[in-house]
């Protein structure tokens, strides 16, 4: 007698207008929920891809410093960076632009502009694919919380309606499935919040990264088109950071 006055309560004590609710109150709500929660993964999938291209990115500027400027020639350090490596592939496209100088291609273009290109072309590529996903974490920021919103709009349609063809507008009838459709705005803020957070943590730590590849471009074409690397803080000690040749 005791377990089923217990399974009685229980019964009466569950919540009818759960997720599993809403997932069966038609196509709309479920096609709504699936775009949702695809939003929500793949921003988790850019995010934490990011950051690890973000650490590694770090790794290899921390590199630079260490094998690329401590070689005895640009060559042998392009050959110290990793392959695979972005400051390499700087580094790759430099020298290449540097070596190749001559013909008549070339002719009405002096070497400064001929390698100023080739590394602007290289540092533009970097950047863009250092860039890459954000647009999209952009995306389910602005749009995410509207979508929830669709989805509430139309659960409570759909609702009234119900209500309007039974003839008994009781308050159960009326606060239940107007509730289960408010699910759907806070779901979609639940997506679209670590986007915007994610988005905008993301575009912070690109700006140093960014810095680190400008400078480092900029290191490369003065020591290319000069001999010497232009260093704020050997500059500042009074010398410049020099490899003996190309």
């Amino acid at each position: 007698m005791e377990a089923e006055l217990a399974a009685a309560a229980n019964t009466s004590n569950a919540n009818p207008y759960g997720l599993v609710a809403l997932w069966n109150t038609g196509m709309i709500s479920k096609v709504t929920l699936i775009i949702l929660v695809f939003m929500s993964l793949y921003s988790w999938f850019i995010i934490f891809t990011k950051l690890w291209d973000q650490r590694n990115m770090a790794k290899a500027a921390a590199d630079v410093e260490k094998k690329f400027w401590t070689a005895s020639s640009i060559k042998e350090g392009v050959e110290r960076l990793r392959k695979g490596d972005d400051f390499r592939f700087i580094a790759e496209d430099g020298l290449r632009a540097a070596s190749h100088h001559e013909g008549r291609l070339t002719d009405r273009i002096d070497l400064h502009e001929w390698v100023t290109m080739a590394l602007q072309r290289a540092t533009d590529a970097v950047t863009s694919n250092l860039s890459s996903g954000l647009p999209f974490l952009a995306t389910v920021g602005s749009t995410a919380p509207f979508i929830g919103l669709f989805g509430t709009v139309m659960g409570i349609l759909n609702a009234l309606i119900d209500i309007g063809m039974s003839g008994q507008p009781s308050i159960d009838r009326v606060a239940g499935p107007v509730g289960e459709a408010l699910q759907m705005t806070a779901i979609g803020l639940v997506v679209a919040v670590p986007a915007v957070a994610g988005y905008n943590w993301l575009l912070s730590r690109n700006k140093v990264l960014q810095a680190e590849v400008q400078g480092f471009a900029s290191d490369l074409h003065a020591y290319l088109l000069s001999g010497s690397r232009v260093d704020s803080g050997a500059a500042s000690a009074g010398a410049a950071n020099k490899p003996a040749g190309k």
